[in-house]
């Protein structure tokens, strides 16, 4: 499948009827234009020409490499076209003027001349869809500019013809904004790489880059792709990963993400993937695919604009021939009237309620750390009433701390943290976080006891760390076994440190809940999530410890991944709900819910599995995301509203026979404007 840059859509209507013309080519029935992003996409073995004479029936062309930027030749939002409109303008401004005044026909040529200057491409247009029977914007336009003239009104013709033009280049200008924030956004992927080969240094491409090529990236430049850390130290924005601004700091043998940049000192990194492989691509990529899929909304909207034109042509039709055949009405004011429908029919605002929000949408999310994979799902984020939270990983932090500890011996700390040194288990490096600082002696001889504990000998004594069944053979008086059991009631996992004839001393270790799970359900509340649910493999002590503290609303505990598929599925039956997991081991819950969210960090699995992304390894983000997600779909349904409210408000008109050309024009136009700043103001909107 080749893509290709294309230049100078109109509108998204116009774009839809290109899309199909070029479908009935031969092999292009999987072609796709999309007007949201620009791109053609087409299979290889498609005439080119072909679609390259397609486009340029709608005044589109496919951009070639070597051209930067926008094209300021083309018809649509380029400097010419301004200047054409306002020549218009001018020429109608000095017709009008003559007209009072000075020479009636003079001020005809003058407004004939406004007209066909701001009109001759949609006229052009319109023929040819006329010729063919194909009734779009364009047709409709063309038989009213004709149906005008035929009846001199000269000053209408050219007014409708001049705002007709700056209805279109607004239209475009919209879309062009969103376009260009999302644009901005896609540049942050680096163009280059410094590859060091044999101690020399070495400008790539960043498509050539290869695993475990090592590369040098200076103070102020983007990583290239991901890898490790090979020498220096630094902090690192990755912001454009996570949508994280606060730099992070970069030691030996930690990962860095493609797309961040080195903000001081200079490291050597080794990639771990090429560029396209990496997470920067894969997001960019998703990204722009997210554009180009359509809602429901859309979907209908686009279906029904399709039936809408000719509808209106008929209505039209009525309005011309009924009142002077029925009700002895003048045939000129009721074909005026007619006209006038006409205008009032075009779809350019209903078809452009929906595409700029979604884009703006999907932008927004993704500057803030959100990957929103398409605006279906944006569309479906919206409408959540209720949210699965995965515990270990989701709402926890997926790592044990020392939550307390009890010292019946002073030395406590020290030795259980100096038998732990050696050891990789994830509670080992617990134990020594929480005893960092204190100075550690070295084991004499250490046995580890598989799902047991370590045995070890300091200084010649004999010591057992471990589960409370590793240390059955000491003697537990009423205070430990009191401590035992109130650590245990409240889900936590015992460490013990004991002795022969002694314990020295009990530790608590848990999954640290993460600092910000708590204001999350609490915001997620005041954004209209109803209910919050937590499910969750451990046992019940555990899940309701932490239940309780983050304030869900309800918890399922002991749950195998197939029980929680089922717990989504029992839910789904009355309610929206999403699930949030690692995107890993909750995948079937993932998949099964209305929405999948996974948490990523920018991982392979997270991108891949869900339908929605955090990037930045925490919940804070997600109120703001459903947030911005209901407001767009509230702009949409507003959009919609007060497009077809407007042209509603304009057909009325012709019941008392009201309804003039230019306000039909004004009524078509007024509703694009409202559509576009509206659906822009989700760009701007401040969380």
């Amino acid at each position: 499948m080749n893509e290709f840059k294309v230049k100078g859509l109109t509108c998204a209507n116009c774009t839809r009827e290109l899309q199909e013309e070029i479908q009935k080519l031969p092999q292009g029935n999987s072609a796709s234009l999309s007007y949201n992003t620009g791109k053609l996409r087409l299979e290889s073995n498609v005439d080119i020409n072909k679609v390259k004479k397609i486009l340029s029936s709608d005044g589109a062309f496919i951009e070639e490499d070597h051209e930067e930027g926008d094209n300021h030749t083309h018809h649509h939002g380029s400097i010419n076209w301004i200047l054409i409109l306002s020549i218009s303008t001018v020429f109608f401004i000095a017709a009008f003027i003559l007209e009072q005044w000075i020479n009636e026909y003079i001020s005809i040529g003058l407004f004939l001349a406004a007209t066909v200057l701001s009109g001759y491409q949609t006229f052009i247009k319109g023929l040819k869809n006329l010729i063919k029977f194909k009734f779009n914007i364009e047709t409709l336009m063309t038989i009213a500019l004709i149906g005008a003239l035929s009846i001199g009104e000269w000053k209408e013709g050219a007014l409708v013809a001049i705002l007709f033009g700056l209805n279109e280049y607004l239209e475009g200008l919209g879309m062009q904004k969103a376009r260009k924030s999302m644009e901005k956004l896609l540049e942050i992927a680096p163009k280059e790489a410094t590859v060091l080969e044999n101690g020399e240094e070495r400008i790539v491409k960043i498509s050539l880059l290869k695993e475990n090529d090592i590369v040098l990236v200076r103070s102020g430049e983007k990583i290239p792709s991901d890898g490790i850390v090979r020498e220096g130290k630094s902090s690192v924005n990755e912001a454009a990963i996570t949508g994280e601004s606060m730099p992070v700091e970069k030691f030996i043998n930690e990962p860095v993400y493609g797309g961040s940049i080195n903000n001081e000192g200079v490291l050597k990194v080794t990639i771990t993937k090429a560029y396209e492989d990496s997470s920067l691509a894969k997001i960019l990529h998703l990204v722009e695919e997210a554009q180009e899929t359509k809602t429901p909304t859309e979907l209908f909207i686009n279906k029904f604009a399709k039936y809408y034109t000719p509808l209106i042509m008929i209505i039209a039709a009525f309005v011309m021939v009924a009142p002077p055949l029925l009700f002895n009405g003048s045939w000129g004011d009721w074909f005026y009237q007619g006209l006038a429908v006409l205008i009032v029919g075009c779809p350019c605002a209903l078809v452009l309620a929906s595409p700029i929000a979604i884009v703006s949408g999907i932008t927004k999310n993704a500057r803030n750390g959100i990957l929103i994979k398409g605006g279906v799902f944006l569309e479906q984020l919206g409408k959540i009433s209720t949210i699965a939270f995965d515990k270990t990983g989701t709402l926890t932090k997926g790592e044990p701390y020392v939550e307390e500890y009890i010292a019946y011996d002073s030395r406590f700390l020290q030795l259980a943290a100096s038998i732990e040194k050696s050891s990789s288990h994830p509670i080992a490096k617990a134990v020594l976080r929480k005893a960092e600082g204190l100075t550690l002696i070295e084991p004499d001889e250490m046995t580890t006891i598989s799902g047991s504990g370590i045995v070890a000998k300091i200084n010649g004594d004999t010591y057992y760390l471990g589960n409370e069944a590793h240390v059955s053979n000491t003697t537990f008086d009423d205070t430990v076994k009191e401590d035992l059991k109130k650590y245990k009631d409240r889900g936590m996992t015992l460490v013990i440190l004991a002795n022969k004839e002694k314990i020295f001393g009990i530790m608590g270790v848990s999954d640290e809940i993460r600092e910000e799970s708590k204001e999350v359900i609490q915001k997620l509340s005041s954004v209209g999530i109803n209910h919050t649910i937590m499910l969750t493999g451990d046992h019940e002590s555990t899940a309701q410890k932490v239940a309780k503290k983050i304030g869900v609303t309800s918890y399922f505990a002991g749950l195998l991944p197939d029980e929680k598929v089922e717990k989504i599925k029992e839910i789904a039956q009355t309610q929206k709900v999403a699930m949030i997991g690692d995107g890993i081991n909750d995948a079937p819950a993932l998949v099964t819910a209305d929405l999948g969210i996974a948490m990523g960090k920018g991982t392979d699995s997270a991108i891949e599995t869900a339908d929605i992304v955090l990037m930045q390894n925490h919940l804070s983000k997600l109120p703001a995301a459903i947030k911005s997600a209901k407001k767009v779909n509230f702009i949409i349904k507003l959009n919609i509203t007060l497009a077809l409210s407007l042209k509603l408000i304009a057909l009325l008109l012709t019941i008392p026979g009201l309804l003039t050309l230019w306000i039909a024009i004004l009524s078509d136009m007024g509703a694009t404007i409202l559509v576009t700043l509206i659906s822009l103001t989700v760009l701007y909107d401040k969380e």
